[in-house]
């Protein structure tokens, strides 16, 4: 087995992909060792001490360094824990696989939407779906819909684009003006 490893636009991030799925349907981020407890492969990465953030894509695992730490020595040791899961075919998850795996929303605001902009709501979430999300995952991340309320859209990003230096940027100069061009509605996109 081979893990291609990826830089990605958050210099703390890198991306590794397994060669096979990893999330069958979703994403999950853990963003600190307690967090890691539900998944062995997690808490292995957070084992090696010097691991702040991992997030599971559907073919990639995005693991974010603590600052100071160099990518030259960290990244053998992620690799080595990555082949071990593998290979051996351990589970994702402590008790099985993804399947049917519930991901509370560890506290993150859900804004709601109004019943009366469930049209202007449909055209948003779809071209999250169809054209930020697939951006956002290939540079090791995911964006999540929290809500749209007097034309501001809520979005929390993950994985390696929760901590990139670029992400205020790519919320207001791709996203945001991405939604405006399709949907006149959306006047502001913030970060939830």
């Amino acid at each position: 087995m081979y893990i291609e490893t990826e830089a990605t636009p958050n210099p703390a991030t890198f991306k590794f992909r397994p060669g096979q799925i990893v999330m069958p349907a979703g994403t999950r981020e853990f963003t600190s060792p307690e967090d890691a407890v539900a998944s062995p492969l997690a808490e292995g990465l957070f084992d090696l001490g010097d691991v702040t953030g991992v997030f599971f894509g559907h073919d990639f695992v995005s693991v974010t360094a603590a600052p100071g730490v160099e990518w030259h020595d960290l990244k053998p040791q992620v690799v080595s824990i990555l082949l071990d899961h593998f290979v051996s075919q351990a589970p994702l998850f402590t008790g099985g696989d993804a399947a049917g795996f519930v991901v509370p929303s560890d506290g993150d605001e859900d804004f709601g939407d109004d019943p009366a902009d469930a049209d202007i709501v449909a055209q948003i979430r779809d071209l999250i779906e169809t054209r930020v999300r697939p951006a956002v995952a290939n540079d090791g991340g995911d964006i999540i819909y929290r809500g749209f309320r007097e034309g501001v859209v809520y979005l929390t990003m993950q994985g390696a684009c929760a901590g990139c230096p670029s992400s205020s940027a790519t919320l207001k100069h791709g996203i945001e003006s991405l939604l405006k061009h399709y949907v006149p509605e959306v006047s502001e996109v913030r970060a939830a």
